[in-house]
């Protein structure tokens, strides 16, 4: 089937997009000596992960459910963990499954570092421990998505390591980048080093996080290359890994929505659509930001031209962003194609209202697509108690 002939709404994702991106990560791992690991938080589509698996990529987990999705589906005995909080519950699960585990915190780690040497002790697995620490220098403008605002509850500050890497610890971990470009990791990684760097010759591994999104058009991958190559002739005892997120999945995959209705109301043109900015594409409510849409005549609207708000089918009054023109007004049953709605937006995705979830689709290199996955009644029932 292709992709015209399939019914609204549906995710879709292209095989050739993928393996784009994967050649252009893998290019910058190597020319950089460094280790670039996918984080599930970004893309846990596992039905495309027989891709990623010829590229040998690895995984970063911060749930137990992504940590054996990790295992089952991509990377068995590769994937790091990183949780805001570990349990005494959970704390050996994440253990079994984990080759590198991350601490949040100073409490933290003082918790459950006996158990990391107990849990060795006594199954003969070293998995190497590493702390968040936070560099507190923001270089992200959305609140939301900024892990160094003050207050931040993420990571360890300069001040509590002033007596040296806690024994046991092998890592730093820092994560403070969000869709940034490389002159933003720079600036971070300067801010990390003056606060961090008289620890580095005493550790094995430095983490540097997501936010990478090496794969957009306009990135400067030779200037990260320097920036990486440059940190790792400065610190050559250490192995660096990055764990981008948006970078695997950049611009892979569209949904592809229909016009149900035309709304007037005060001078404001609505297309009701069927598929929900709340409940399919939450990231541009939350960021905000506004996706393009490959029919219209670009991101602003244009004067003269019919120019539209788009509308989602939930009841929530706010599911709605806008304005786009297009050449001529649009009638029920016209399909939209809303751009770079794989990465983030699969995996948070709800069903409020019990709208019906788009299906997803995968589209492989020579144009066919095949269905990956159609949602029923009974998904949206078994969410439910």
């Amino acid at each position: 089937m292709k992709v015209n002939e399939i019914p609204t709404p549906f995710y879709i994702v292209y095989e050739d997009k993928i393996r784009a991106n994967l050649d252009l990560i893998s290019d910058v791992a190597a020319r950089a000596g460094v280790k670039i690991i996918m984080a599930f938080k970004a893309n846990a589509l596992w039905k495309t992960f027989g891709i990623l698996r010829e590229y040998g990529v690895a995984c970063t987990a911060s749930s137990l459910n992504e940590l054996r999705l990790g295992n089952e589906e991509l990377c068995p005995g590769q994937v790091h963990t990183y949780c805001p909080a570990y349990t005494d519950a959970t704390i050996e699960s994440y253990l079994d499954g984990s080759s590198h585990i991350t601490f949040n915190s100073m409490g933290q780690w003082n918790r459950f570092k006996d158990t990391l040497r107990e849990y060795e002790a006594r199954t003969g697995r070293h998995v190497s421990p590493g702390l968040r620490v936070n560099p507190r220098c923001s270089v992200i403008a959305t609140d939301l998505y900024n892990p160094a605002l003050p207050g931040s509850r993420f990571g360890a500050r300069a001040d509590e390591l002033e007596a040296g890497v806690p024994d046991g610890i092998e890592g730093l971990h820092f994560h403070a980048l969000c869709e940034s470009s490389s002159y933003d990791l720079e600036k971070v990684l300067a801010a990390f080093e003056s606060q961090f760097g008289h620890l580095l010759p005493h550790l094995k591994w430095v983490n540097m996080g997501g936010g990478h999104i090496m794969t957009r058009e306009g990135y400067d991958t030779d200037h990260l290359v320097k920036v990486l190559t440059d940190f790792r002739k400065r610190y050559p005892n250490l192995e660096v890994i990055l764990e981008p997120g948006s970078a695997f999945m950049w611009r892979t995959g569209d949904l592809i929505a229909s016009v149900v209705d035309i709304v007037e109301n005060d001078g404001v043109s609505t297309a009701i659509t069927d598929v929900s900015f709340a409940c399919h594409m939450p990231d541009c409510l939350e960021m905000p930001y506004k996706p393009a849409i490959t029919e219209s005549l670009g991101d602003d609207p244009v004067p003269g031209k019919p120019t539209y708000r788009l509308g989602g089918n939930s009841c929530l009054s706010g599911d709605y962003v806008g304005f786009w023109s297009f050449d001529k007004p649009l009638q029920p049953g016209d399909r939209l194609t809303l751009e770079d709605m794989n990465h983030y937006t699969t995996v948070k995705t709800n069903m409020f209202n019990g709208i019906q979830h788009p299906d997803i689709w995968f589209c492989d290199a020579k144009g066919d697509c095949t269905l990956l996955r159609h949602f029923s009644y009974d998904d949206y029932k078994s969410r439910m108690s």
